[in-house]
C-alpha cells in the first residue's frame, strides 16, 4: 500500500492552555493531524464531544475541510461511541495523543481502542519514517532525546508525541471554510466509574532536595553539579508478577502509595 492509498483516521480533542486555562487545540492531538497530512492519503479527523467546542476551530484553522463530531456529553464515555464508529470505519492507520489535557487525562484511551478493534498499538511515536506494503517503521520517541526505530504491520493505532515534528500555524479563513458534521451512529454510554469522582487541579509535587554532607567547598561543587545516578533501577523479564511487586514497593517507598 502507498502513503497515498493510506485511510487515515486521527482523534482529537480538546486542549487546555497551561497559563490561561482556556481551550484550544491539544498539543499532542495537533501533532497526530500533523503527521498525518505529511503522510497524505486519505483523511478523517474525528472527535467525540460537543461540535460547539470552541477548540475545534482550531483543527479546522490548520486546514481541514470537514470534521467529524460524535456528539456526547461530558460524563460520557468516549469508548462507547468511537468503538463502534471506527469498527464500520475501518482506517488503515489510527493516530491519538497519549493522553488528553482536560478531564480524566489518563492515556487509557489509544489502549482500549487497540484491544478492542485487535490492532498493534505503538506508543510516543515521534515520525513515521516509511510504508511499504502494509508495513510501516516508526520512531518512538524515549527520555533523554533517544529514539527506537520499530517496525510493525496495519492496521495499527499509534499515539503521537510532543517530540514529533511542530503543528503548523493556525489561519482564520481556513477555520472558516472548514466545516464540522454531527454524527450519532450510536447512543453514548455514561462513565460510571467517573461517577462521584471529585476533580481538582493537579500541582506539581516538591522535589526531594538532597542534604549536602561535603566539608570543602570544591566537594559542595562537585556534589552540586554532578548528576543524579539511579541507584535502584533494576529490569526483571518474564515475571510480571514479580516486576509488580518491585513497582508496587517503589511506590511505598517514594510515598505515593500507603500499606
Amino acid at each position: 500500500m502507498q502513503p497515498e492509498q493510506l485511510n487515515i483516521a486521527v482523534l482529537v480533542s480538546e486542549g487546555r492552555h497551561p497559563v490561561s486555562g482556556r481551550a484550544r487545540r491539544a498539543l499532542q492531538d495537533a501533532c497526530a493531524l500533523e503527521l498525518a497530512f505529511a503522510l497524505g492519503g486519505e483523511l478523517e479527523v474525528i472527535h467525540a464531544g460537543d461540535p460547539e467546542c470552541p477548540a475545534l476551530q482550531d483543527y479546522l484553522g490548520m486546514g481541514l475541510e470537514r470534521l467529524t463530531v460524535l456528539r456526547q456529553g461530558p460524563d460520557d464515555d468516549a469508548l462507547s461511541v468511537l468503538a463502534p464508529y471506527l469498527d464500520e470505519r475501518q482506517p488503515d492507520l489510527l493516530l491519538t495523543g497519549i493522553h488528553a489535557e482536560q478531564g480524566e487525562g489518563s492515556g487509557m484511551l489509544p489502549y482500549l481502542l487497540a484491544e478492542h478493534l485487535g490492532w498493534p498499538l505503538v506508543t510516543g511515536i515521534a515520525a513515521i519514517e516509511s510504508i511499504e506494503g502494509d508495513e510501516v517503521t516508526l520512531l518512538q520517541a524515549l527520555p533523554r532525546g533517544q529514539r527506537r526505530r520499530i517496525t510493525t504491520r496495519l492496521p495499527l493505532v499509534a499515539s503521537v508525541d510532543e517530540a514529533a515534528a511542530s503543528p503548523r500555524q493556525l489561519a482564520f479563513a481556513r477555520a472558516r471554510r472548514g466545516a464540522i458534521t454531527e454524527q450519532q451512529p450510536v447512543a453514548p454510554r455514561r462513565d460510571a466509574e467517573s461517577h462521584g469522582w471529585q476533580w481538582q487541579d493537579a500541582k506539581p509535587r516538591p522535589k526531594r532536595l538532597k542534604v549536602a554532607r561535603a566539608k570543602t567547598a570544591a566537594d559542595r561543587f562537585k556534589q552540586a553539579t554532578a548528576k543524579a545516578q539511579g541507584g535502584k533501577g533494576q529490569i526483571i523479564r518474564d515475571d510480571p508478577q514479580a516486576a509488580a511487586q518491585a513497582i508496587y514497593d517503589l511506590l511505598v517507598e517514594e510515598g505515593v502509595l500507603r500499606k
